[in-house]
């Protein structure tokens, strides 16, 4: 696979080398692109000191993505890795701070690591900081950066590699940006200044007060349990489904019957949840309904590892035991299994 930009890049004392000098133009169908990757260029970079970045990893590399999404299914916060290339006695990025939380696993040779205490302003080169530690990593070691903690790496006699895990997590203020969305429907909100406003804005200072109280008191009163739900699901609709393998399963799907074996598909994503009469099931970029009735069936097939329809007669009758396993079949979400 050929990788495009931006998913590789080349960085050399803290600069990122600019992509024409690492790319090359090819056809794709009827299209002419920039950005395809010079591999030989790119490789001679290297040669020169300069530290190869692999981006979005667990976006196409299936053992990153799926060490991702287990991380993730078990943290319920979404995950990025970035892999880093570094020859001898050279450095990539200079002292930096990165806005999410990082993993940093060493896979080959060693890299010092400096780490500054986080309310500290230390510049690129780090003269105006003292290090609250430094330390060099082997393969095996994982070093874990909170996010706005400045930090910078460089091999001294050794090539490396370090994979980067980023934790973009979700957090209370994103509860309360989604609560503030919401109040800001309200049609006061939405109401004009008034003519003229520009020319004296201290004169609406007592009715601004006014309004940003009744917009308190409409927050206090906010479902935060609703808003919540509401991020919590946004976590489920954002992860894409790991479908390897989909294509033979859409061909067997309809063959499905009280004895097939079928298999809960490794890295799949799912969460479910009840509202009257309905089920919705979520498998990451698709929402699926179904009737409430269904619900027992379907989470004794979530706890299974392993079954066949005729395992949920408890619950459902042949004929509606088949069709919800084709289902879930034909949705990803389970496998049938050869043999």
């Amino acid at each position: 696979m050929a990788l495009r930009a931006p998913a590789f890049r080349v960085v050399k004392g803290g600069v990122t080398l600019d992509p024409s000098t690492c790319a090359r133009r090819a056809r794709i169908g009827s299209r002419t692109v920039t950005d395809l990757i010079d591999v030989g260029r790119v490789y001679a970079h290297f040669g020169d000191g300069a530290t190869i970045v692999l981006q979005g990893l667990h976006r196409y590399w299936s053992p990153v993505a799926e060490m991702c999404r287990d991380l993730e299914e078990e943290l319920t916060h979404p995950i990025q890795a970035n892999a880093y290339i570094t020859p001898p006695v050279a450095q990539g990025l200079r002292v930096h701070a990165d806005r999410h939380d990082v993993f940093a696993l060493q896979t080959h040779g060693r890299k010092q690591w400096v780490v500054y205490e986080g309310d500290q302003q230390p510049g690129p080169d780090g003269a105006d900081g003292t290090p609250s530690l430094d330390v060099q990593l082997q393969p095996r070691d994982c070093l874990y950066l909170p996010k706005g903690v400045h930090h910078a790496a460089r091999t001294v006699d050794s090539a490396s590699i370090h994979l980067t895990l980023g934790a973009r997590t979700v957090t209370w203020g994103d509860v309360l940006a989604d609560i503030v969305e919401g109040s800001g429907a309200d049609p006061s909100l939405q109401e004009a200044l008034p003519a003229g406003f520009a020319r004296n804005p201290e004169a609406l200072a007592a009715e601004g007060r006014r309004r940003l109280q009744e917009a308190a008191d409409r927050l206090r009163a906010a479902d935060v349990a609703d808003a919540i739900a509401r991020v919590a699901r946004g976590f489920w609709t954002g992860r894409v489904p790991a479908l390897r393998g989909q294509l033979r399963q859409l061909l067997v799907a309809g063959d499905v019957d009280d004895r097939t074996v079928v298999r809960r598909r490794p890295h799949s994503s799912c969460a479910v949840s009840r509202h009257g009469d309905a089920l919705e099931v979520v498998l990451g970029d698709r929402t699926l309904r179904m009737p409430a009735s269904a619900e027992p069936a379907l989470r004794m097939a979530l706890d299974l590892s392993e079954l066949t329809p005729a395992d949920l007669s408890d619950h459902l009758d042949e004929a509606s035991r088949a069709t919800l396993v084709r289902r879930l079949v034909r949705e990803g979400l389970f496998m049938a299994v050869d043999g």
